[in-house]
């Protein structure tokens, strides 16, 4: 199944929420961000980084940044493949495009492709305004 071709969502908004919420422990569960709006091949997430997650400098970490757009990527396969645990990232790539500042931060994950076996997916993140791009990352998740 293509990105190209239109494909079907099986989990709803608040469905992708709660699997979410049962797939990571609730003690880290609030720093992965919340879905915040959800549609054929593009799930976004919000981020609203606390103190912990600072780095020296006044910036957002980039592990933070990276567990951001690593969840994302698994939360629009779950919203198209359906509430499975067991999909794994095989592959991450990210370009830090700019610092990433202590407010809002939002992940747009949209499916390139969804196989039977592997999934890609591009996700930029971004603050302010969506073409202020932080980050920008290829992923790539293996498929139980």
């Amino acid at each position: 199944m293509n990105a190209e071709s239109t494909l079907r969502l099986k989990l709803n908004k608040d469905e992708v929420s709660a699997f979410l919420d049962d797939a990571f422990p609730a003690a880290i569960r609030p720093s992965l961000g919340q879905v915040e709006a959800l549609s054929p091949n593009h799930l976004r997430m919000r981020l609203d980084p606390v103190s912990s997650m600072v780095r020296p400098g006044g910036i957002v970490s980039g592990p933070t940044i990276m567990a951001l757009v690593d969840v994302a990527a698994y939360a629009v396969i779950a919203a198209h493949h359906g509430a499975e645990a067991m999909a794994v990232t095989n592959s991450l790539s990210i370009s830090f495009l700019r610092a990433c500042y202590v407010e809002p931060t939002f992940a747009d994950a949209r499916l390139l492709k969804l196989g039977k076996r592997l999934a890609t997916i591009d996700v930029r993140v971004w603050q302010r305004d969506e073409a202020r791009i932080v980050a920008q990352s290829t992923v790539g998740y293996a498929l139980p």
